[in-house]
């Protein structure tokens, strides 16, 4: 247990954004997701640019890594030009 005001709001700093990260990484997961499961080449091209926005946004604010950001964009890209 804490013994400091400063490490109890740490804590309390620490799960706020944990869950924060979480529903964030979450739901871009299921949006990528979602977008490998289209098989329909005009909701693909309507989904790419939102999951791609979604994505930059999670390697910028290091939720995830940027490499990995990169690498699901080009494959993100690749299915929908596959179509």
């Amino acid at each position: 247990m804490a013994n400091h005001k400063s490490s109890e709001k740490r804590i309390r700093q620490t799960a706020t954004k944990r869950a924060h990260n979480r529903l964030y990484h979450k739901t871009t997961r299921n949006a990528v997701k979602a977008l490998r499961n289209t098989s329909e080449k005009g909701a693909a091209e309507a989904l790419l640019p939102k999951v791609t926005a979604m994505l930059d946004k999670l390697a910028k604010h290091n939720i995830i890594h940027k490499n990995k950001a990169a690498n699901l964009k080009s494959a993100a890209q690749l299915h929908v030009n596959a179509l």
